[in-house]
């Protein structure tokens, strides 16, 4: 697979202080590449100096084959982007923003206009001026924006929020048609790890500027991924009956209640056995690894904010 966005040691310091340290990012053509991090990790300040609204301070970058520079215009335009908040002509209707956006860009196509609007959910709102949407219909409208003049990478900075648990459903299934049916390499970023479980390809955790990983989901997937959680009052009589009593050793200690097996047992043969040694449990359960463990570990236990 093509590789259509390549940093090679990606640098911004501020004030002496390093934002990104080194930053060495590969993305695929028409992969989804989810981007993780806690707030201030420095994703933010890697679009920006992706999409050239931030010079870098030292490494390079390249699009598309081609390294990056100050007249790199015509590059930019194969690309559709938010960072941050989107913001709009509060006094323009949807439909006003984007014809204004297509005449800056030097893009005129009303169908590739109407259908943004149709993809976004944001139809029949032609007499509605900007500054009486909602935030989730301004994230909306904002990648309507982006992807309106068909850009080869699209990046998004956190697009679903503001969106309820039906618009975020609704724009998952966009960005995963954006990728599988149009061909459309996406950057996203997001708190929200169960969303990018679903749609991403890779992902790419950083941490205090630094890119701590970059793996694809099926590997993440199929790391250990079988394992039993039990949670009880009496974690160290568990324990005890896990070791000593079915000889088990591949087990970890999460907190006060919370105990993960990693071998081969049955549930039934693991609670007649806890219950034999008077351990209640409050619940017994087979599960799989997901990205938020994955990230957890990788954060040393931090969660993202």
């Amino acid at each position: 697979m093509t590789t259509i966005l390549r940093t090679w040691n990606l640098t911004k310091v501020y004030q002496g202080k390093e934002a990104v340290n080194n930053v060495n990012m590969n993305i695929k053509q028409g992969e989804i590449y989810g981007f993780l991090g806690p707030n201030g990790a420095g994703k933010t300040t890697v679009m920006k100096m992706i999409t050239n609204l931030v010079k870098p301070t030292a490494g390079e970058i390249e699009f598309f084959g081609e390294k990056m520079t100050s007249r790199s215009y015509e590059m930019l335009k194969r690309m559709g982007c938010i960072i941050e908040y989107p913001v709009f002509y509060d006094k323009l209707t949807a439909r006003e923003n984007l014809e204004l956006h297509g005449e800056y860009m030097g893009y005129y196509d009303p169908k590739a206009l109407k259908e943004a609007l149709e993809l976004v959910k944001l139809t029949g709102t032609d007499k509605k001026p900007v500054k009486q949407f909602s935030m989730g219909m301004k994230q909306r409208l904002g990648i309507a924006r982006a992807v309106m003049t068909k850009p080869e990478l699209l990046i998004l900075d956190e697009p679903i929020n503001g969106l309820d648990p039906l618009g975020i459903k609704e724009l998952r299934e966009v960005f995963r048609m954006l990728s599988r049916e149009y061909g459309m390499t996406l950057l996203i970023s997001s708190h929200i790890l169960g969303e990018v479980e679903q749609i991403a390809d890779t992902i790419g955790v950083i941490r205090d500027g630094v890119l701590l990983e970059e793996v694809a989901m099926e590997e993440i997937r199929s790391r250990d991924t079988d394992y039993i959680e039990l949670i009880t009052d009496n974690s160290s009589k568990a324990v005890y009956t896990l070791a000593n009593t079915l000889g088990l050793s591949n087990f970890k200690v999460i907190g006060a209640r919370t105990i993960r097996i990693y071998e081969k047992i049955s549930q039934l043969e693991l609670s007649k056995a806890l219950a034999a040694a008077d351990v209640e449990l409050e619940s017994l359960n087979r599960k799989q690894h997901s990205l938020e463990d994955y990230f957890v570990g990788l954060m040393g236990g931090e969660v993202v904010a």
